[in-house]
């Protein structure tokens, strides 16, 4: 199993970022991602935003072990093409250790606040972004593009110098059965959700199923998980921080779809979080990647070795 950090930009200046993500690569996690949105997609729209690429591209040459990524890129805001040329670029600062991640995009209010394309409706950016991601991928392998599509056109595109990789990954974030995940077993080589083992579970049995219908192995795509984890000695003491955290960035009391998507998954001390974590080792996930909000937690992020020793012990 594989641990990743990823860091929500929203509400923190660089160097408080800066020194959680150099922390948490001396810690020991294996991948970094940061967020992609103009605007704060949390609390209050107006309050300070980083920039993604910009963001991983300081972190890239910062850093010297852990993978690198957005967790997701919107592809409602970049052509794909200069998609391409960022995650190659990314894949040379930071020495081969570039992922690209990208999704559908959600957030309505900041696509009008910068005067981006939206699209008509939820379907329509997802069958943008299946074929934005299928020119990124030809793109990325060294192809010479030209292309006349629904919502996109190349005239004989490259992407020089090719990326250090000699596959650059590309991961697909959603859970999507009838588009996105088609879009994952056609183009990804990762696959991110959000929820529950027993969701992702679910979730799986759907991709699998995307797969065996273009005849692509379901082991080919590695699958992620993103989860809300405190470690802290005792479960009361993780409910408070994360208490705080919630209350700081406007995610306490949200109702609808996304309610669940902003609550603790699991929170006390490293066996309990090991525990948890085991039930998506069980299920084939190949990394799980904690969200970390500013302030950063950097007591979960510091023990982390203690989550690993526990884990090992329930096998």
């Amino acid at each position: 199993m594989r641990f990743g950090a990823a860091f929500w930009i929203n509400r923190t200046g660089w160097p408080a970022l800066r020194d959680a993500c150099l922390a948490a690569e001396r810690a020991g996690w294996d991948s970094l991602w940061i967020d992609d949105h103009l605007l704060a997609d949390e609390g209050d729209p107006a309050d300070p935003k980083l920039e993604g690429w910009a963001t991983l591209s300081a972190l890239a040459v910062l850093t010297e072990r852990v993978r690198l990524g957005l967790l997701v890129g919107a592809n409602t805001f970049r052509n794909p093409g200069l998609t391409a040329k960022l995650a190659t670029t990314l894949d040379h600062l930071s020495g081969g250790r570039a992922v690209l991640g990208l999704g559908g995009g959600w957030f309505k209010r900041e696509h009008h606040a910068f005067g981006l394309d939206f699209g008509s409706g939820f379907g329509e950016r997802l069958d943008r972004l299946d074929e934005a991601v299928g020119l990124i991928r030809r793109l990325l392998d060294g192809e010479t593009v030209t292309h006349a599509g629904r919502f996109y056109g190349m005239n004989d595109a490259i992407c020089m110098p090719r990326p250090i990789q000699v596959r650059l990954p590309i991961l697909i974030g959603g859970s999507g059965p009838t588009k996105t995940l088609r879009t994952t077993a056609r183009y990804a080589d990762l696959w991110n959700g959000f929820g529950t083992p027993e969701r992702i579970s679910s979730t799986s049995d759907v991709l699998r199923e995307r797969c065996a219908e273009i005849g692509r192995p379901f082991e080919a795509i590695e699958r992620t998980v993103t989860i809300h984890a405190v470690v802290r000695d005792d479960a009361a003491a993780a409910r408070e921080a994360w208490a705080e955290t919630a209350q700081a960035h406007g995610i306490d009391g949200r109702v609808g779809a996304e309610s669940s998507d902003r609550e603790l998954s699991v929170g006390g001390p490293p066996p309990t979080i090991a525990a948890y974590i085991d039930e998506y080792d069980a299920l084939g996930v190949g990394e799980v990647v904690f969200v970390f909000r500013a302030p950063f937690d950097l007591e979960t992020i510091e023990r982390l070795d203690e989550v690993r020793g526990a884990l090992a012990q329930t096998r």
